[in-house]
């Protein structure tokens, strides 16, 4: 019964900050439609958010989303991931061939068009921000199963410890290969 009491708060704080993020994204789409007009405002909206999904090696803007799905709703973040990384990838298509001038409206959705459009190196950024966002979530569903106790028994008879070493590991390692590719861009990911 105290359980139940103490996760009433937990879900109520993640659905603020839910609430918050939303507000910040929503801000940043009137800041765009101001600048520009409500479509072109809309696309650079969505290819910012989609350059967080699969340009950087944590899942950043997906995290929006897998988060409070996964502490409201019991789905897990790597199967929610996988729905927002079908849609980034669905969004950057239909804007190179309807909408290919609203990649020149900011500063990361330019990158995100070389990034796109510039097979060799610069895929290499999507394959590893992919490779350590779904091991950060991976980690992520696997931490809060034993959180939630639901794998207590899993965890100290399968080695559990060791598969979050692992996983901790190979997502450093692909932490160290983003930032090598990025700097190939002319970014000091340092500043």
């Amino acid at each position: 019964m105290i359980g139940r009491h103490a996760t009433v708060p937990h879900r109520r704080q993640v659905f603020i900050k839910f609430i918050l993020l939303v507000l910040v994204l929503l801000g940043y789409l009137g800041y765009l439609t101001h600048t520009y007009d409500f479509r072109t405002g809309s696309v650079a909206a969505a290819l910012t958010w989609s350059f967080f999904v699969l340009c950087t090696p944590v899942a950043d803007a997906g995290f929006l989303l897998d988060l409070p799905l996964r502490l409201l709703f019991g789905i897990r973040m790597f199967v929610s991931e996988v729905a927002v990384w079908g849609v980034a990838i669905a969004m950057n298509v239909v804007a190179l061939i309807f909408f290919p001038q609203d990649f020149e409206t900011t500063a990361l959705t330019r990158l995100l068009h070389s990034i796109i459009t510039t097979p060799w190196p610069y895929w290499s950024v999507v394959v590893i921000s992919g490779a350590g966002t779904f091991l950060s979530i991976k980690f992520g569903d696997e931490l809060m199963d034993v959180l939630h106790h639901r794998e207590r028994h899993h965890f100290h008879r399968h080695g559990f410890k060791h598969e979050l070493l692992m996983l901790a590991f190979a997502f450093a390692i692909s932490l160290i290969a983003y930032y090598e590719v990025i700097k190939t861009l002319g970014i000091d990911p340092g500043h």
